[in-house]
């Protein structure tokens, strides 16, 4: 028996974790859960979770700054993650009722947890009322909304208003989502508090969210923030917290010329009209219009020297042109906590999705389909392609096989169910019953779209956070049976 990652030679080699290596090690480990469970499985490692919370707490240390670190619930449904979030002292960003309700039912309290959905119902602001909960507002809707709710049950409601519309480069930054910065005073002022329309609401910080992943665009809405915030403390409103959201690059690669390798050759496939690099050729945001190559790669950026910890350290580092201090400093001179709501960096190297094969086949075109026991949605996010080479868990491995390039396909009668649209090389074409197992898919990629059409069930999803150096003792956990207790 043996497991190799796809594409040996090259290709886009995924970091990876030590407890990754010992599961495929333990074949018969990885069966038995397969056999349980149904494929795909998705495997959460707790440990690796609590590692990257750890790494976030340090740099805000760093710079003795108030600091609450939410983990963003949407980029992953499991229960387990958010009771460690919980149990290791950080809150939860909730974006849906259930996830509130969830969250709550797991331990969550007022001090802890956040509701940040981009539609508010009267169900979940309700909710959130009854719990204390800080809700972050978005229009002048929802917050007529929250007051008459709050109005109803005679409760205050605890908010923050969420800011948009900063300037980047004398160029005012567009997003669907929050009030904009030049207005979010005057409103305040207007409506907020006292014997004022808002009456029932009190206002405690301010948020944003920002799309794509540039630290310069955060680093000044956070600078533009800090400042709005001043302003607004020294009117009466007690502005205690700044939240900047997430979007926090990670770094999925070893290697960052096999990512500029990858693109290179990705642009050079497309111009050539080469349809041996990617499924039916596809360029994956490149085009070619009028003889010359257009678009951008629609993937997540893979590959990023700065990610984590060090990207929000960027942030924090950044002094505005007219101040001598840094963002850091800022908030320090203004007693201001800084908030993030991290959701797929902060489940780096946590899960992995296994699926087993089901069948292989030739195309008319003559290539080599590998189907899996498992569906498009349950290895996708909003970008176009996942592209971590994959390993492989033969049952039987013969060393002077002929080596072979596939696509693995997935189980939706949909022709372009296409699981991963690169092509991955292998020493040994797969047999039914193999197992395939895609590398750090805890963040987005296991759950964020995934569908139950064709009556399919949804993956099933287990915990573990033992030592890994015998799984012979670890106890793998089903995901649906965890509780507070």
């Amino acid at each position: 028996m043996k497991y190799v990652k796809g594409n040996p030679n090259g290709g886009l080699t995924p970091l990876t974790s030590a407890w990754m290596h010992k599961l495929l090690e333990h074949p018969s480990i990885l069966n038995q859960l397969v056999a349980k469970y149904g494929s795909p499985i998705n495997i959460h490692n707790l440990s690796s979770f609590e590692e990257n919370i750890r790494n976030y707490q340090k740099v805000f240390q760093s710079h003795k700054l108030k600091h609450k670190i939410y983990y963003a619930r949407k980029a992953n449904r499991c229960r387990g993650l958010v009771k460690q979030a919980l149990s290791t002292g950080i809150g939860v960003d909730t974006a849906s009722y259930k996830e509130l309700l969830q969250s709550l039912a797991l331990g969550g309290d007022r001090h802890n947890l956040v509701l940040t959905s981009a539609i508010k119902t009267t169900e979940q602001i309700e909710l959130a009322i009854k719990n204390n909960i800080t809700i972050i507002l978005d229009n002048y809707d929802e917050c007529k909304l929250v007051n008459a709710i709050a109005k109803k049950m005679e409760k205050k409601a605890e908010v923050g208003i969420r800011v948009s519309g900063v300037y980047i480069e004398d160029q005012k930054l567009y997003s669907r989502f929050g009030f904009d910065i030049e207005e979010v005073a005057a409103f305040v002022e207007s409506y907020i508090g006292g014997d004022k329309e808002l009456d029932r609401m009190e206002v405690g910080g301010l948020h944003f969210h920002l799309d794509g992943y540039s630290i310069e665009q955060r680093a000044i809405a956070l600078s533009s923030c800090i400042a709005l915030a001043r302003g607004l403390k020294q009117k009466g409103y007690p502005i205690s917290f700044i939240d900047m959201g997430g979007g926090i690059l990670m770094n999925y690669l070893a290697d960052e010329q096999e990512w500029k390798n990858f693109d290179e050759n990705l642009r050079d496939s497309v111009m050539k009209a080469n349809t041996s690099l990617t499924f039916n050729g596809t360029g994956l945001g490149y085009k070619m219009i009028n003889g010359k190559l257009e678009g951008k790669l629609d993937t997540y950026p893979f590959y990023n020297r700065i990610n984590g910890a060090t990207f929000i350290d960027e942030i924090l580092n950044y002094k505005a042109p007219k101040t001598n201090l840094s963002n850091a400093q800022r908030l320090k001179g203004e007693d201001i906590e800084i908030r993030i709501e991290p959701g797929r960096s902060l489940l780096n190297l946590t899960g992995i999705t296994v699926a087993k094969v089901a069948h292989r086949k030739r195309d008319s075109k003559g290539q080599w389909l590998v189907g899996l026991e498992m569906n498009m949605s349950q290895l996708m996010s909003s970008s176009a392609d996942f592209l971590l080479d994959p390993y492989i868990r033969y049952q039987d491995y013969t060393e002077d096989s002929e080596e072979v390039s596939v696509y693995f396909t997935g189980a939706y009668c949909l022709e372009r169910d296409i699981l991963l649209k690169r092509k991955i090389s292998l020493p040994q074409l797969p047999k039914r019953g193999d197992l395939v197992v895609f590398i750090n898919t805890a963040g987005y990629m296991m759950h964020f779209f995934e569908t139950e059409a064709h009556l399919f069930e949804l993956s099933k999803n287990i915990m573990f956070k033992e030592d890994v150096t015998d799984f012979n003792k670890v106890t793998f956990i089903d995901d649906n049976l965890i509780t507070k207790d």
